[in-house]
């Protein structure tokens, strides 16, 4: 299953669907050096918000939503949203 990802402009957390993607500015002072914090991407699931590193916004690095009753695995390639198949 496979949903698409969608950008906002401006920080306006009101209007951060799930799967949104807000890209951060100064990204290299957030986190890890060698793959720092890059965007805020809020759950394609259930819509709790999180940080998300350069290699999980370029697709490299699965996700695991953080929120309290939520625990949806998935991945980016592109701009789809690719969850993660139960086995």
């Amino acid at each position: 299953m496979s949903a698409d990802l969608q950008f906002l402009e401006e920080w306006i957390p009101e209007r951060m669907d799930p799967g949104t993607v807000f890209v951060l500015e100064n990204q290299t002072s957030l986190g890890n050096a060698q793959n720092p914090y890059v965007a805020v991407m809020s759950c394609p699931r259930c819509g709790t918000m999180g940080l998300i590193t350069r290699r999980q916004l370029c697709g490299g690095e699965p996700m695991i939503c953080g929120g309290d009753f939520c625990s949806a695995e998935y991945q980016l390639r592109g701009e789809n949203i690719c969850y993660r198949n139960p086995q």
